[in-house]
């Protein structure tokens, strides 16, 4: 059995209050005649009413509206308003015979003028104002249990929106780090057939690289400054397999103003610009700008020449990359980026642009979808 949480017994509170409130003005409540004296079965009857009218709403919030109107069942639970309405109508009534009300009220009123009352009411008499707040109790109890239902499902749809969240960025980073390392390792391969010393720095730079990723990145944030520093160890790794053909450009922020980023968010950027942007016989140039603008806003550019020839897929990309690292902006970062592709500049080359508000307090963008990633 789940123990009680302090919502629920502030829960608990508000229902005693209101219903207390709501029970002395009904209780309290008696003709604005100076000399008159109510009989005592008339507070009996109040009484009464007020216990019924406690038990038609929690029968309303618990059983008529969860039963039938969240079921679908409107029509039936429109007839079990009507019905209860009834039977509180006739409960009442029932009340009145038993106490013998009418003729009390009658000297009472009589009482109070001192003199017989010259009108009085035969036959059965409508209780326009039981009806009235029969109806009011039964409103309330609906629309409360109503807009209950919906902020729970609301704060569902949350819980499961933050559970697929947490399941797609798992996934979509699983598939970023594997791919990336297999790829960085058969450079390094590649390196210890022409160069020890540089296979050495090469593997130096590897294994601060598997760090960052394995361990400073465990908590899904990381600080900018060694998303830098990893960008900056990535370029250098791709640089060892690149000939004289190629030239790479890496433009750095100075100083780095350190803000919380999601890791390896701009990976596959580089990786797309290595992937289609080298080949073997042709002479090309790889562009990587990361700026700071602001404090809380970051900008990345990256250029890559368009071939002609086929490309040398250095990054070994298997091109979920740039998709992946799309849905992870959407999942981590919505409204909040701004992602332009341009697949043919007028210089000839493949360009990127990713305007990332990192902060609460910048410009929001309206994302739209790359071309050619």
């Amino acid at each position: 059995m789940p123990l009680p949480t302090p919502r629920n017994y502030l829960t608990l509170v508000l229902h005693v209050l209101v219903w207390g409130l709501f029970g002395l003005i009904f209780l309290l409540f008696q003709p604005l005649t100076g000399r008159l004296t109510l009989p005592p079965e008339f507070w009996v009857k109040q009484g009464l009413m007020f216990a019924v009218w406690v038990g038609t709403f929690y029968l309303t919030a618990k059983v008529t509206v969860p039963r039938l109107l969240f079921k679908g069942r409107t029509g039936w639970f429109i007839l079990a308003l009507c019905g209860t309405t009834v039977g509180v109508l006739l409960f009442s009534r029932a009340l009145e015979q038993v106490l013998d009300l009418p003729v009390l009220i009658n000297k009472a009123f009589e009482a109070a003028a001192g003199r017989p009352r010259l009108l009085q009411q035969r036959g059965p008499r409508f209780d326009s104002m039981g009806l009235l707040t029969t109806m009011l109790v039964l409103g309330i109890s609906t629309c409360i249990t109503v807009v209950q239902k919906l902020q729970r499902d609301a704060q569902l749809r949350q819980t499961l929106e933050q559970q697929r969240v947490t399941s797609e960025l798992s996934m979509l980073k699983a598939q970023i780090n594997p791919h990336f390392f297999f790829n960085t390792l058969n450079n390094i391969y590649a390196l210890t057939l022409l160069d020890g010393e540089e296979a050495r720095s090469a593997i130096h730079r590897l294994s601060r690289m598997m760090r960052y990723v394995l361990y400073d990145t465990a908590h899904g944030s990381t600080l900018l400054s060694q998303e830098v520093a990893f960008v900056q160890d990535y370029i250098t790794l791709m640089q060892l397999r690149l000939s004289d053909r190629v030239t790479v450009t890496f433009e750095r922020p100075e100083p780095v103003h350190d803000v919380p980023v999601a890791p390896m968010l701009l990976l596959p950027f580089l990786e797309n610009a290595f992937k289609h942007g080298v080949a073997a016989t042709q002479a090309s140039t790889i562009y990587v700008a990361l700026r700071q603008p602001q404090s809380d806003v970051l900008e990345l550019e990256v250029r890559n020449t368009r071939l002609s020839l086929p490309s040398t897929d250095l990054a070994g990309s298997n091109g979920i990359g740039l998709a992946n690292t799309r849905r992870r902006l959407d999942l981590l970062y919505p409204g909040k980026f701004r992602l332009d592709v341009n697949d043919h500049t007028p210089a000839n080359e493949f360009q990127v642009h990713l305007t990332l508000n990192v902060g609460e307090s910048s410009l929001v963008f309206t994302p739209r979808d790359p071309v050619g990633a």
